[in-house]
């Protein structure tokens, strides 16, 4: 008779958008019983479920599933790298980029299929001033609004979008200098995003072309851009077309360096960290067991009201008299790409 594999999944109760006695109770219904012999661990502090994750591992568990958001799958990850065992993910966190990247189904019902189908997958994983990251890290506003985002009472993509709209009104580009294999590069920039994985999560993808598994990051440079740039760059961060903007800046390297005037946050799978005036950023290959499809779906088109969120949040926040007039010309803009995708 075949040995169950062992599994454990870790639940954060408080992480993500929702609660998390459903998703427990359909682990006793879907999980396949003749594979497997699981338990369930609930997290109790910060940094509980890296401790769980590495106890799994010394006794050599086969599988260690995540249940939350991309912090819960980082501290996960970090603890499991260069072992054997392998991660599992059932998404409920406000941006899932590494599930969405894998094409985790983000119903639950979906991702235990996943589980129960076993395939395991072995992907890259990056360090950032030696903070392990599997999505992307950065810094620049979005490594800002995270350090914001961290403090919002409230969570999910219509927060998060608000907390970016906010703050990039009076946020000021900094200048950077690059160090790469091939020397050194310096820009003004808004942001600068080391990706793994190709996407923040929200299907926001801030590097298309990225891979989890060739052993490079993909670096995208945003230099300073107008409130008008705003509506193409918005469309195309949910169309996978992001690289094409004529504001963006890319390269791909194993590693580098990014060397700042000042200390300040840098943020990596989206929690903020403060960090000195360098920053040194590598790829690791190879370096985490994974449990993903074989063959992913295809990926489904973004919303159309994403820059709907965008117009109507822009339309019902005070402006002052300085920058009425190019918000109205944004305004404009928006609605005239609205009315071409609808027409699509």
């Amino acid at each position: 008779m075949e040995t169950k594999k062992r599994i454990i999944f870790v639940v954060n109760p408080i992480s993500g958008t929702h609660g998390k006695e459903f998703i427990l109770r359909l682990i006793e219904k879907e999980l396949n019983h003749s594979i497997y012999d699981y338990s369930i661990r609930k997290t109790e502090y910060a940094g509980h479920a890296s401790e769980i994750a590495a106890q799994a591992a010394a006794e050599h568990t086969d599988i260690v599933v995540a249940i939350g958001g991309d912090g819960t799958i980082n501290e996960i990850g970090r603890a499991l790298i260069h072992t054997d065992t392998a991660m599992g993910i059932i998404p409920c966190g406000s941006g899932n980029g590494l599930a969405r990247h894998l094409h985790i189904p983000m119903e639950p019902k979906g991702a235990i299929n996943v589980l129960n189908a076993g395939n395991v997958k072995t992907i890259d994983y990056g360090i950032i001033d030696n903070h392990p990251f599997f999505c992307t890290c950065g810094v620049g506003f979005d490594a800002f609004v995270s350090l914001k985002f961290a403090d919002s009472g409230k969570r999910g993509l219509l927060t998060y979008l608000e907390n970016t709209l906010h703050e990039s009104l009076t946020y000021q580009p900094e200048t950077y200098e690059i160090e790469n294999s091939t020397g050194t590069v310096r820009y003004k920039a808004f942001l600068i995003a080391c990706a793994n994985a190709s996407q923040y999560g929200n299907n926001a993808y801030i590097a298309p072309q990225a891979s989890l598994t060739d052993g490079m990051m993909d670096i995208t440079v945003l230099e300073p851009f107008t409130v008008l740039d705003v509506p193409s760059l918005s469309f195309q961060l949910f169309t996978r077309t992001l690289d094409q903007n004529s504001r963006i800046k890319t390269m791909k390297d194993k590693s580098i360096i990014i060397h700042r005037a000042q200390e300040g946050v840098f943020h990596f799978d989206g929690d903020p960290m403060m960090g000195g005036k360098d920053l040194k950023v590598e790829i690791i290959h190879q370096g985490l067991h994974v449990i993903a499809p074989i063959r992913p779906k295809q990926i489904p088109s973004p919303p159309l009201n994403i820059l709907q969120h965008f117009t109507d949040f822009i339309g019902r926040r005070p402006i002052t008299s300085a920058i009425a007039q190019k918000h109205k010309q944004l305004l404009m803009l928006n609605h005239h790409i609205l009315r071409r995708l609808s027409k699509k």
